[in-house]
């Protein structure tokens, strides 16, 4: 049986997807890019301060199917420039230590021209 997962404190779906499916007791979330969800535009503009808006988005999502950082097992980034992968490792590891498995790609673009985006896997054993 499948759960859709929605709350008003991450950027709404603006397409045909749900911001998270519960599967079983598995999480998987729609890639969050750093939309602040009370404006609905881009928040920072440098990858630590859109990194730090993209985690918010992820854990309040965690939080509204029952979840948190130390349940996801696997995350899926994308950054627009592989350049600033240290700093985004540097936001990365404060909310991820339990240090899940990650793949970490540099893509062409990102919706609204984000500098990045993340999905994650999380699951209650």
């Amino acid at each position: 049986m499948k759960k859709k997962v929605s709350t008003n404190k991450a950027p709404a779906a603006i397409g045909p997807y749900s911001q998270g499916i519960i599967a079983g007791s598995v999480l998987y979330t729609s890639g969050q890019i750093p939309i602040d969800p009370a404006t609905g535009n881009i928040k920072g503009e440098d990858i630590v301060e859109q990194a730090e808006q993209v985690m918010k988005n992820v854990g309040v999502i965690l939080e509204e199917a029952g979840y948190s950082y130390e349940d996801v097992v696997k995350t899926t980034c994308f950054l627009a420039d592989m350049a600033d992968f240290a700093s985004f490792n540097g936001v990365y590891e404060k909310y991820f230590t339990g240090k899940p498995a990650r793949s970490c790609v540099a893509v062409k673009q990102l919706p609204k021209d984000a500098l990045c985006e993340v999905e994650v896997i999380a699951c209650h054993e």
